[in-house]
């Protein structure tokens, strides 16, 4: 794992815990998270959006993913690997005080993100549940490796309050920058449309963190949530598709039908 994750940061570990439970809502932001080497590494073998194979556009985003780790450069394997050790599950563990967090290795464990010009994802609440493995979903890990960003792009993510009264955290997508944060109702997320050069693109990393289903598990599906400053129709749009798919849903499951549906991956 030192051979990937930047030493300095895994020392700092009784600081970033206190920094963690502070937050509002929980989470920490980390400069420099991989070794800068292993971050130019993976800026350099990214992906193009063209080759990613999942495309997400619709009226609340506008973006790419994937996490078929073997159509890509050794690189990023081998950081999958480091973050989903048992060496770094402890250290996430001891960070966020949540025993026993794991990431699996398949789409709901770890993958890459991806937006050209125009790209944006609406504030939204990820789900908390991998309907395939059974497990209860916690922290969300993303790594940014935008090497050039100009935060006059735009593409900062942003960190609502619950009640959508105001933007919390707004964190920049910069080269070798990491969020964790707690994945929960009270952590309504996004990105507004960036505005890049040809050629630009908005690149992360991401990793889900899971545990077994235990007291105090609540389901929460995802949902899109508008801003306060969105048009009318916009608001009245997104609620209306968001209250459709939901129902959709519960009939679905009512009929017994197994639902595993990647539209409620994290959208970073």
């Amino acid at each position: 794992m030192n051979t990937i994750i930047n030493p300095a940061v895994l020392e700092r570990l009784p600081e970033l815990t206190a920094q963690f439970a502070a937050g509002q809502p929980k989470h920490v932001v980390l400069d420099n998270f991989l070794l800068p080497e292993i971050a130019d590494a993976l800026h350099q073998h990214f992906p193009s959006v063209d080759s990613l194979k999942v495309k997400r556009k619709s009226l609340n985003e506008n973006k790419v993913e994937d996490y078929h780790f073997e159509r890509w450069d050794p690189v990023f394997t081998d950081v999958r690997n480091a973050i989903r050790s048992a060496e770094f599950g402890h250290w996430m563990s001891t960070l966020t005080r949540i025993d026993n967090l794991q990431t699996p290795d398949d789409a709901l464990g770890s993958g890459l993100h991806q937006g050209g010009q125009g790209s944006f994802v609406d504030v939204h609440i990820d789900v908390n549940f991998d309907p395939k493995l059974k497990l209860w979903r916690r922290i969300n890990l993303l790594i940014y490796l935008n090497r050039h960003w100009d935060e006059a792009w735009g593409g900062h993510l942003e960190i609502w309050d619950p009640k959508m009264t105001q933007v919390l955290h707004r964190v920049a997508p910069l080269h070798n920058r990491a969020i964790i944060f707690l994945t929960d109702e009270n952590s309504p997320h996004g990105y507004k449309a960036i505005n890049v050069p040809e050629g630009e693109s908005r690149k992360s990393f991401y990793a889900y963190y899971f545990t077994e289903v235990s007291d105090g598990f609540k389901y929460s599906d995802s949902k899109f949530i508008a801003r306060p400053d969105d048009s009318f129709a916009r608001r009245s749009a997104t609620a209306v598709k968001e209250w459709t798919k939901i129902r959709a849903k519960r009939v679905l499951n009512a009929l017994g039908v197994k639902m595993l549906d990647f539209q409620d991956k994290n959208r970073f």
